[in-house]
């Protein structure tokens, strides 16, 4: 392996391997430009060739106080020359900026990981803050870890010293420092961290000389400073080069789930020709895409933030009677709140897509981690018989194709759908590549624009029992709209009790009968010993987790679920070609009940609400231990120590 102090000889590469992929962990106060510090790393890592996983881990408080355990932002990263499909489980380096950082984050560390820690911060005011007795830099409650420890806020300010900035001022500098030594950890080009911050404080120069002074700074330390030419192994740095990743021709970028979602539901309104308008409410994390689709006025969308959630639902159900695909978002509370409107939308028959960025719950809960617990409030949540399509993303590349999907399903079949993702899909980002729009089948919008023959029918069925969808105004068609029951075909208010079976059962039968594809299995063969059933985020640790277990010979096969309701017409036979079922999910078992109850199978949950995702470590101890016998039991997390599985009665 190169390192910054000699060549490497054929005997040592053979001794030492490269790493295919490597974890870091950036961890500060939520002051500290975490998030940034990760992002620039993330740019600089995609442009490296690498493929790459993150996850944003902050807290919601807007600024909590400095240097408390609760204030504490975290940033990892998981990159490698291998197919990255999580961010990783434990970090292999940790970068600690302060007391509070380290001890919240370092028990997720790998035993013998690297610790690279600010003793600059480490003074008895923050180790008292963070609840530390003693200097944990100092006392050897470390030792089983790594411990580079330099003062990271001295060196920055004498980095930045010649720009004349306050004591403050100078220290906000010192994320680009720490930046500036992990670009040279691990062989990463500065150029484009210069060019963005020359850009990004292109009206305050000094403040960009001063975080370039203070970037170069941290690579020069790493360069120079009698710490190199060692390794994580032999507790010095050591710089890394990991290889590129194989990778299809095209062009590709680095994308969140947010802005991922925001080109989909463009380019889906492009494929059926017609204009949308979001009507959206700021609510963490589903505000992303609010602030993305904004920035796309030239392509036909409009974006409107409404004083509520229910006058954003409803603005965009106005512009969908309008003519326009009307879409929103929201997180958990924010979708109880649309609950009423989506009953309107349903009984109306207007094309509408939901976008439920799931957070922890319930009420505000934890409003900036992961969780996977609105299944049943997208499929159930609504006064009376109301079926809706529900569509979940698996990650940020994926739901580009799940927008089209939805918008797809929303138009051809006039109903709302709501489209699923999480906190974790949201702000993760990952490499994408960009599709040929060519390569997508339009499914253009047939707008009534006359009144058909024998008169005209609001409520008049085609082949999909979808109704028409007529623009007010258009001569001949004026027709009644509102949430009271319509009669069949005049859409006339109807009370009687035949009309409103019949009006449920076509309603029931129009989402029933959409067209999706068949279910597919993602890894392993269509039956066998032990199917591992999942949906949304946790299609990364689920697919390792079953491809280290069949690398080991284990009878185990990977079923991931896009379309949850209506689900693909061959998912009956599908699971009753296994023996067992488990479903792993960030939930209390949601999807375990559906197929219980749609297909009869005894699925078993996996469960864990930690408002952290899953790691591949948790998921294949649970295939070891379902595959072990557990008879009549289910397998449960116990997140407190990970990954410890354990059989639980029924």
């Amino acid at each position: 392996m190169a390192t910054a102090a000699h060549d490497v000889t054929p005997a040592e590469a053979s001794a030492h391997p490269l790493a295919e992929s490597i974890v870091v962990r950036f961890a500060g106060d939520s002051g500290d430009g975490m998030q940034l510090t990760g992002g620039q790393f993330t740019l600089s890592t995609a442009l490296a060739g690498n493929d790459l996983a993150t996850f944003p881990d902050f807290p919601a408080e807007i600024r909590a106080p400095q240097g408390t355990l609760f204030g504490v932002s975290a940033f990892q990263i998981n990159f490698g020359s291998t197919a990255i499909e999580t961010a990783g489980d434990a970090p292999d380096v940790l970068v600690a900026m302060n007391p509070a950082a380290l001890k919240t984050n370092v028990q997720s560390l790998k035993i013998g990981g690297l610790i690279i820690a600010d003793e600059g911060e480490f003074g008895d005011r923050n180790l008292a803050k963070a609840k530390y007795d003693a200097n944990p830099l100092t006392d050897g409650s470390l030792a089983k870890w790594q411990l580079m420890a330099f003062n990271i806020s001295q060196l920055t300010l004498e980095a930045v010293k010649p720009f004349g900035l306050g004591n403050k001022e100078a220290l906000r500098c010192k994320n680009m420092w720490t930046l500036g030594l992990a670009l040279w950890m691990f062989d990463r080009d500065r150029a484009p961290i210069v060019d963005w911050l020359t850009k990004k404080f292109a009206k305050a120069p000094t403040l960009a000389e001063a975080n370039i002074a203070a970037l170069n700074a941290g690579h020069a330390y790493g360069e120079t400073a009698e710490i190199s030419g060692g390794g994580l192994g032999d507790k010095r740095l050591q710089q890394h080069h990991i290889a590129v990743a194989p990778a299809e021709e095209g062009l590709w970028r680095t994308v969140t789930g947010a802005d991922s979602i925001s080109l989909g539901l463009v380019a889906g309104a492009q494929l059926a020709n017609v204009k949308m308008f979001f009507g959206g409410y700021p609510i963490t994390p589903a505000s992303a895409i609010l602030h993305s689709l904004s920035r796309l006025k030239e392509f036909g969308v409009t974006t409107f933030q409404a004083e509520d959630e229910i006058a954003a639902i409803a603005s965009a159900i106005g512009a969908s009677y309008a003519g326009q695909l009307g879409v929103t978002s929201s997180s958990g509370p924010g979708i109880a709140l649309k609950g009423e409107a989506m009953g309107l939308a349903i009984m109306t028959e207007l094309p509408l897509v939901i976008v439920n960025s799931q957070r922890g719950g319930p009420s505000t809960g934890l409003p900036t981690k992961t969780e996977q617990s609105d299944l049943y409030q997208a499929v159930y949540g609504r006064n009376g018989d109301a079926p809706m399509p529900v569509i979940a993303a698996r990650s940020a590349a994926d739901c580009f194709d799940c927008a089209i999907e939805a918008v797809r399903i929303a138009t051809q079949y006039m109903t709302p759908v709501m489209l699923l993702t999480d906190g974790y899909i949201a702000n993760a980002a990952e490499p994408w590549k960009v599709p040929d729009v060519a390569d997508y089948e339009p499914f253009p919008v047939q707008f009534l624009d006359h009144v058909p023959e024998g008169g005209f029918q609001p409520y008049a069925r085609d082949a999909k029992l979808a109704r028409p969808w007529a623009i007010p105004g258009t001569p001949g068609l004026l027709h009644r709209i509102g949430g009271i029951e319509k009669q069949q075909g005049t859409g006339n208010i109807e009370y009687g009790p035949e009309n409103h079976q019949a009006m449920t059962d076509i309603r029931k039968a129009k989402v029933d009968n959409i067209a999706i594809p068949d279910q597919q299995v993602e890894l392993g063969e269509t039956s066998g010993t032990l199917a591992i059933v999942g949906w949304g985020s946790t299609f990364g640790p689920i697919h390792q987790a079953v491809r280290r277990a069949r690398q080991r010979g284990l009878d185990v096969s990977h079923i991931h679920i896009r379309h949850i309701w209506p689900m693909p017409k061959n998912m009956a036979v599908l699971l009753r070609g296994f023996a067992h079922i488990l479903v792993p999910e960030m939930n209390t078992g949601q999807l375990k009940t559906v197929l219980r109850d749609q297909f009869l199978v005894d699925a078993k949950p996996l469960n864990k609400v930690s408002g952290q995702p899953f790691q591949i470590a948790e998921i294949e101890a649970a295939i070891d231990a379902a595959l072990a016998g557990h008879p009549g039991g289910e397998v449960a997390v116990n997140s407190d120590q990970l990954p410890s599985i354990e059989a639980v009665t029924p």
